[in-house]
């Protein structure tokens, strides 16, 4: 059992198609205003049904003025680092630093070669990642950027803007190469229901933590965040109970294997107003009943990842 004593947070995982924009919008609109911590946007540039991540998120920032903004995953072979580093530091600033910042190795390669972009082999994808990060963070602290790798280079690069505070990186990770990558330098890391479902997640887990731990890092360093899929019904099955139901089996999530944001992909207004009024107070509750009842049965014990 691993509870990392992260804070829980639940946002929206919309779809962000083209021809649906007012949908979308007013979908935004109800979780901004039903408390939600997050809206999180797929980016495949590629597809041609789709807004463009970035603007849409940008567009999104001004729209909004509590709700956090992340992109799950940014494809970065079509998305270069500096660009990209730029891009996140300017919404933060418009926003106030409400931005986070989820990076995907790369999937669909027929796809982003069509788009212009590299193709690369696994090995190439992790390894164009970790240089991304680098060059990433170093444009965030700004001054000047030299980064000689195999896949980015950048010469005299005079940085900025910085961005409100740390932006946080998740990575979407589920073969070893990546979930090492994750424990040793992201912030979050992103999985999605249908890819890693829930009998996966501690073996998953386990490698994230056991990389942290070989780099120097707290496993609690690395936020647990995961794209959920679900609807309100009478079955056993995960996410297609009550809304009771879900709130026990995500507290069960956070509580046993860690995962503390649960981003609900949906488009229908009805099932995001039962997740973000019943399931999220719900799940909040049995979550800080556990831990109350876990530090008062051992005090010597904190769940505080600070401590």
């Amino acid at each position: 059992m691993t509870d990392y004593g992260h804070e829980l947070a639940f946002g929206l995982f919309p779809s962000p198609k083209a021809d649906a924009t007012p949908a979308l919008l007013d979908l935004v609109t109800l979780a901004e205003g039903s408390g939600l911590d997050l809206i999180s946007i797929q980016d495949h540039p590629y597809q041609a049904a789709h807004l463009d991540t970035w603007t849409l998120l940008s567009f999104l920032g001004a729209r909004t003025s509590t709700i956090s903004l992340a992109p799950n995953v940014a494809s970065l072979p079509l998305r270069d680092p500096v660009i990209l580093a730029k891009s996140a530091a300017t919404l933060s600033l418009l926003t106030d630093g409400r931005v986070e910042l989820g990076l995907g190795a790369g999937a669909f390669w027929d796809a982003i070669a069509a788009a212009g972009g590299p193709r690369r082999t696994p090995g190439e994808a992790v390894d164009a990642l970790a240089e991304a990060i680098e060059v990433l963070r170093a444009f965030w602290r700004g001054g000047r950027v030299d980064h000689d790798g195999q896949h980015y280079r950048t010469k005299g690069l005079r940085a900025g803007p910085t961005p409100v505070g740390d932006i946080p990186i998740w990575l979407g990770a589920y073969k070893p190469r990546m979930l090492r990558l994750t424990g040793r330098l992201a912030d979050a890391w992103v999985p999605s229901m249908g890819y890693a479902d829930p009998p996966a997640l501690p073996a998953l887990n386990a490698r994230i933590d056991e990389a942290a731990l070989a780099a120097g890092r707290d496993p609690a360093d690395i936020r647990r965040i995961y794209n959920i899929f679900g609807s309100f019904g009478r079955s056993a099955d995960f996410l297609r109970g009550s809304a009771a139901d879900w709130a026990e089996q995500l507290a069960q999530l956070a509580i046993g294997d860690g995962m503390s944001t649960f981003i609900l992909g949906t488009d229908d207004p009805a099932t995001l107003a039962r997740f973000a009024s019943e399931v999220a107070p719900a799940t909040r509750e049995l979550v800080a009943a556990h831990r109350a009842a876990g530090s008062a049965s051992d005090p010597g014990d904190s769940d505080d990842p600070d401590d």
